[in-house]
């Protein structure tokens, strides 16, 4: 019998006869937008201290965002698989680098959904002030969102996602409003809360350097929506959503900034609900309430993208046999239902201790913040692998490459360059600056970072070691009989 393929994976013959192919090129559009446009991101970006903000968002865009784009359609059109990062990767590098960057694609999601809540929980208490003031309220209300994602996760596909494109349209007239919210104050007469002078666009210096990382950081998830490879109705809907998918991005990015930073001053700008308290001081309070309670929504509608996109990478992994077959069970709306209740159980494990047990005391505080950091190195090192995989696709299934190519070979090289230098200084600037410098020295906080990063690595190898000698102990399957004899 011939070896079989390293770079051949089962979930390439099972999937595509187990899971419908369901998801437009609106519904990929609306999934990108959940994963990548967190518009809050909008007041934060205000500390960077005016103006400059925009120079880091123009310059994310550029060395990140558009190449991770051109990438990614290369990738996925070559490969419309379950998985996306996972496939790509072993299809570029071998079983284990493609386990390995399946791993540190899938566990930034489960480490982020305990993040979510919290900002769920932020935005009730903004809109009810003197609530939620003890942590185990707020750990409650994480809960309740992990599990209401998980119960709309279960739900025939289709369902789930009409649910997502329907409060897709309030999103982006939130987005719309808060932006407009900078309009009506200037055109009201009163002057720009911060100085827009051209000047200021190129302020760039050792105190705000930082916010390059942070950008890449709000535009990571361009490959996510890939996830879902094999539940696309057509591959042009790849194309689709990676362009108009990133003009959204782009434009709700800069429109909401500059909402913002015209009617806030950045020393009183709140990096949580700055974006609300502009819309508040141009228009009214009622609104405000009203713009918070869709950007709420999101962020509940959110944690449901993010547990149904990254459970199919437990599912691929489960029909890898790297991780124990029931995590590939579906259930009988054909969604991987295993799948979606083990991270969700993961993700509240997170949340116990941390708010409830811990009761949000500066252990717990530490704990959650290092494990939020943990996560963005993480991404980012998946996103390097991301870049990378570009470049030895090409050797490996050079026919491929061409048959699907949109973009010239120099500009995609070009892209994957600059595109994982950004994703490396993405990860390198976590290490620079605490979350919370009362919370952290600085030789704390990369100590905390870094054992919880190299601690993820170590398992993801240990569970590939694990796999392997389980698979080695197991006859193969069917399928992989007929994949090794057909190599």
């Amino acid at each position: 019998m011939a070896a079989r393929d390293e770079r051949m994976m089962v979930s390439e013959q099972i999937a595509p006869g187990l899971l419908p192919r369901v998801l437009n090129s609106f519904d990929m559009v609306a999934i990108f937008v959940a994963i990548v446009l967190f518009i809050i991101q909008a007041s934060v970006l205000q500390g960077a201290g005016g103006p400059v903000a925009f120079s880091y968002l123009a310059l994310g865009y550029v060395f990140f965002l558009i190449p991770g784009a051109l990438v990614t359609a290369q990738l996925g059109l070559m490969f419309p698989q379950e998985g996306s990062l996972y496939v790509w990767t072993q299809k570029a590098l071998g079983p284990f680098w493609g386990f390995f960057a399946g791993f540190c694609a899938w566990w930034p999601g489960v480490l982020v959904m305990p993040a979510i809540g919290v900002l769920v929980a932020a935005m009730l208490q903004t809109i009810f002030p003197g609530h939620l003031v003890h942590p185990w309220q707020v750990g409650l209300v994480i809960l309740a969102v992990i599990w209401f994602s998980a119960a709309m996760s279960i739900l025939r596909f289709r369902l789930t996602q009409n649910y997502v494109n329907f409060q897709f349209f309030f999103y982006v007239a939130a987005i719309f409003v808060i932006g407009l919210a900078g309009v009506v104050w200037l055109v009201g007469g009163h002057a720009s809360a911060n100085s827009f002078a051209v000047h200021r666009f190129f302020q760039f210096n050792h105190a705000n350097y930082t916010f390059f990382g942070f950008v890449i950081l709000a535009l990571l998830g361009i490959e996510v929506p890939l996830n879902m490879g094999v539940e696309i109705v057509h591959p042009r809907a790849i194309k689709r959503y990676l362009f108009w998918g990133s003009i959204v991005v782009m434009a709700g990015y800069l429109w909401a900034t500059f909402g913002n930073m015209a009617v806030i001053p950045v020393a009183t700008n709140n990096p949580t609900s700055g974006i609300i308290q502009a819309v508040e001081r141009a228009f009214n309070h009622p609104l405000a309430v009203i713009v918070a309670l869709i950007v709420m929504w999101f962020f509940i509608t959110n944690m449901v993208v993010y547990n149904y996109s990254f459970a199919r990478l437990l599912f691929v992994s489960g029909l890898e046999r790297r991780l124990p077959a029931a995590v590939s069970r579906l259930n009988a709306n054909k969604v991987p239902a295993v799948a979606v209740v083990v991270q969700s159980a993961l993700a509240s494990a997170l949340v116990i201790p941390t708010f409830i047990i811990l009761k949000g005391s500066d252990t717990g505080n530490k704990v959650y913040l290092a494990f939020q950091a943990a996560v963005t190195v993480i991404w980012c090192i998946s996103m390097v692998l991301l870049f990378t995989d570009v470049f030895l696709v090409r050797r490996w299934f050079p026919q491929k490459f061409e048959e699907v190519r949109t973009t010239p070979v120099g500009l995609l090289n070009v892209a994957g360059v600059v595109g994982a230098l950004a994703s490396a200084f993405g990860a390198y600037v976590v290490f620079t600056a605490p979350f919370d410098a009362t919370l952290f020295t600085t030789k704390a906080w990369d100590a905390w970072v870094g054992i919880l990063t190299g601690g993820s690595a170590i398992a993801a190898a240990l569970i590939y070691l694990a796999s392997e000698r389980a698979r080695k102990a197991a006859p193969a399957s069917p399928v992989e009989e007929t994949t090794a004899s057909a190599g």
